[in-house]
């Protein structure tokens, strides 16, 4: 069992203007085997939530702690998160020229596991995964992203979650730009890594459609840089029906 404990996150950018404060105190906890599904309106500092915790440069930290299994990840670079067992699926995942995916994929695998997978179990997980995916067995020998779809990309970042299998998994906005067949197919990978590893999942959407495939434990609403109600699968439905109105402004 592993736990992501977020406490009294403070997070703020520097702009032109001079420090903005982004999260303003955030408190959540997510479990192995749970799913959170946090929803918001744009700008209310989900996309921040994710990013600070992965440890991206841009965020500062000003207040608060995040610790998995009690371990300070905010004292960890970002490649010590990732080897602690922490997984980010960004919105808009980054191309890598020169560098394929089968490559990319096994120095990842090599870096977790502390040894290079033997070849021929490598060559075998890596076309079960595609396979699972939907995926052409050609962009293995693809340079990482480059030229690919919106959905192909999303498939490729959960491939990663499947053959990583880290602890806990944060997905932003996963489904943004994917059609409906896509959107199943991403969804059931994301179901199949938390079954297969006992994952935690904090998935970060706007809209209900991806919780129809991916049943969320705990919804919580994030607007003006905190979480300002919680409950449960109920909730995403309130918000599919009456919007972000009533809380902007909370």
């Amino acid at each position: 069992m592993s736990t992501l404990e977020i406490r009294g996150l403070q997070v703020s950018v520097n702009t032109d203007a001079g420090a903005v404060e982004i999260l303003k105190g955030v408190d959540l906890t997510i479990k192995s085997g749970e799913t959170h599904a946090i929803m918001g309106p744009n700008g209310s500092g989900k996309s921040t939530l994710a990013y600070s915790i992965a440890g991206h440069p841009k965020y500062s930290i000003t207040g608060g702690t995040v610790t998995l299994d009690g371990v300070d990840l905010l004292e960890m670079t970002v490649d010590e998160r990732a080897k602690a067992g922490l997984f980010l699926a960004m919105q808009y995942p980054v191309e890598v020229p020169g560098v394929s995916v089968s490559n990319f994929l096994r120095t990842a695998v090599t870096a977790l596991r502390g040894e290079a997978p033997k070849l021929r179990t490598w060559t075998g997980e890596v076309k079960d995964a595609m396979e699972a995916l939907k995926m052409d067995p050609a962009f293995a020998t693809r340079n990482v992203n480059e030229g690919f779809s919106g959905g192909e990309k999303k498939r490729h970042e959960i491939m990663q979650l499947e053959l990583l299998k880290p602890k806990i998994a944060i997905l932003d906005e996963t489904d943004s730009g994917l059609d409906v067949d896509a959107l199943r197919i991403v969804s059931e990978g994301v179901v199949r890594a938390k079954e297969a590893n006992n994952l935690g999942v904090l998935l970060i959407t706007h809209y209900t459609r991806i919780l129809r495939y991916i049943k969320p434990d705990f919804v919580h609403v994030f607007a003006n840089g905190k979480i300002v109600e919680e409950g449960g699968a109920e909730l995403a439905e309130k918000l599919e029906a009456n919007g972000y109105a009533e809380y902007v402004g909370s």
